[in-house]
């Protein structure tokens, strides 16, 4: 975001209806931990891109099947440093594959992707954009 935009302030509501969960289940992660506070005072606060980040990271862990406590310490995990983050036999790592065209896939890992899904989405279709344009060249 610039540095001269402000920006985007969201309330409860337009979070939930923006993501697609119940405002409970939010307050739940905030609870846990898993989604960020939000900022501002009492009545006056307000959520950002980034919990909008975090909570479409969470319920995209959660529809893969993924336990709360595994979500949390992944997202602890992506919290350290990268020398701090190799990975251990039998750690469990939550990917998702687009298929752009036979043979070609994009793999995301949502706890370690420094992108949010819109601008995964983005990527995706600039990928098959290119993919298009080289086969018509064919």
């Amino acid at each position: 975001m610039d540095a001269d935009t402000p920006e985007q302030k969201h309330s409860l509501d337009e979070l939930s209806a923006l993501v697609g969960l119940p405002k409970r289940t939010i307050r739940y992660y905030i609870g846990l931990g898993l989604v960020a506070r939000p900022l501002g005072e009492t009545k006056g606060s307000y959520y950002t891109a980034e919990h909008l980040q975090q909570l479409a990271q969470v319920k995209t862990l959660t529809e893969s099947g993924v336990s709360l406590e595994r979500i949390g310490s992944l997202l602890a995990q992506a919290d350290q440093p990268a020398a701090e983050r190799s990975l251990t036999p039998g750690q469990l790592t939550v990917k998702s594959h687009i298929h752009l065209a036979e043979g070609i896939e994009l793999v995301v890992n949502g706890a370690t992707a420094s992108l949010s899904p819109e601008e995964i989405r983005a990527v995706a279709h600039a990928a098959l954009q290119k993919i298009s344009a080289l086969k018509d060249k064919k």
